[in-house]
């Protein structure tokens, strides 16, 4: 098999990128800023044309951007979506040349990675499954953590790309480990808003400067990435989409699974994912996880917009 270092193509790889959502667009446009060829492809037109505009190319089929890569990088919603675009005479296995490396950034089942890597390895095509954490916040400032499954001498390859879009990035173990590690991320995120949400309601009942009292916290123990990250959401009430409730929905369905198949009980998480459900299941789904704070609101007799 040909490996990037080995064969005769530049140096810096030729990139193909499949998902230009809320995070997406910034990741891959943080790639062109890097100095990479990047051509891209999405369903939404609007999004093709941000790229272009930022110096990318727009594919008009999925066959036709990851044709040429060297490597293709997907960030889409969930594990239907991964399996739609990898699988089948137009997905990403039939159509990659030989060779090339795949790195799936979306954030998706263990087992739907380990599945993947298996048919890729079939096609000659190498696998990463490299989810991230930071929100469209980090991905925009490339400051994410990226968590990686699988082997040591392709993540070793991949390093220099996944430095452009991030700063913590971690070797997590064998293909479907960064999964793993991002669904533990994501119920910790979970449990914490939760944490902050019914902070701030119970600070407001009881009339203290809401501000201050987050200022204060935000420097000691109880201080958080995602306390800091957060705060003016909900100073603000503003629950405009870094990452949806729907998503969140989907990993805490994904973590509590898992948990379920190693025997891991979850109890505080099992709650907070139900949590999650029920503001989903008002309306809110395509708010940012941090309107969970609407949620604590109407448990505590206060009317929500």
């Amino acid at each position: 098999m040909t490996t990037l270092a080995a064969s005769s193509r530049p140096s810096r790889p030729a990139i193909a990128w499949i998902g230009l959502g809320i995070m997406g667009s910034p990741m891959s446009e943080n790639l062109i800023k890097a100095g990479y060829s990047v051509t891209g492809y999405t369903l939404e037109q609007d999004k093709l044309d941000r790229l272009a505009a930022a110096g990318g190319t727009a594919a008009g089929s999925l066959a036709e951007a990851v044709a040429d890569a060297d490597v293709i990088i997907t960030m889409v919603p969930a594990s239907p979506q991964v399996e739609a675009i990898a699988y089948g005479p137009e997905g990403i296995l039939e159509n990659a040349r030989q060779g090339a490396l795949l790195i799936d950034m979306s954030s998706i089942t263990p087992q739907t990675s380990v599945d993947l890597a298996a048919a890729a390895a079939d096609k000659g095509v190498r696998v990463l499954d490299a989810p991230v954490s930071g929100g469209e916040a980090g991905a925009i400032e490339a400051v994410l953590s990226i968590m990686v499954g699988g082997e040591q001498e392709v993540f070793d390859e991949a390093l220099p790309i996944l430095e452009a879009l991030g700063k913590t990035i971690v070797l997590c173990g064998p293909h479907g480990s960064g999964q793993t590690v991002k669904a533990a991320n994501q119920l910790i995120v979970a449990v914490n808003i939760q944490a902050c949400a019914e902070a701030v309601v119970f600070l407001e009942k009881s009339g203290v400067n809401l501000r201050a009292a987050l200022d204060v916290l935000g420097g000691g123990l109880a201080g958080s990435t995602v306390l800091t990250r957060k705060k003016d959401n909900f100073l603000n009430r503003d629950f405009k989409p870094g990452f949806r409730i729907d998503l969140h929905h989907k990993d805490m369905g994904i973590v509590t699974d898992a948990a379920r198949n190693v025997g891991a009980a979850l109890p505080v998480g099992a709650v907070v994912a139900q949590l999650v459900a029920s503001l989903r299941a008002q309306g809110d789904g395509g708010l940012d996880h941090s309107a969970l704070l609407r949620a604590v609101e109407r448990l505590s007799g206060q009317s929500v917009a």
